[in-house]
């Protein structure tokens, strides 16, 4: 297993964060960090979720794209922590 950084536009509004880890929590996906803040006028947000790869992670990836908040998902299985230092405590 290796890191994936799951990265997500959303709709932003209060309780969106609470309903996508929500979707991890009830499949027991874990997160293993999570960094969300407001894009552009604010009515959207950008959420990078970093987790581990493994079986279930395309399953998740469907699920993420069928919620109404969620506006577009991508992935970076080429993580390297010089791009993504904050993610990993370095920075």
């Amino acid at each position: 297993m290796y890191d994936t950084i799951i990265e997500l536009r959303v709709r932003n509004h209060p309780g969106v964060m609470s309903h996508i880890t929500g979707l991890f929590s009830r499949r027991a996906f874990n997160l293993e960090g999570i960094i969300c803040g407001p894009v552009g006028d604010g009515t959207q947000s950008r959420m990078i979720l970093l987790v581990n790869k493994n079986h279930r992670l395309d399953q998740m990836i469907k699920q993420l794209e069928k919620l109404y908040d969620v506006l577009a998902v991508s992935i970076r299985e080429d993580t390297d922590r010089v791009h993504y230092p904050w993610v990993y405590g370095q920075g």
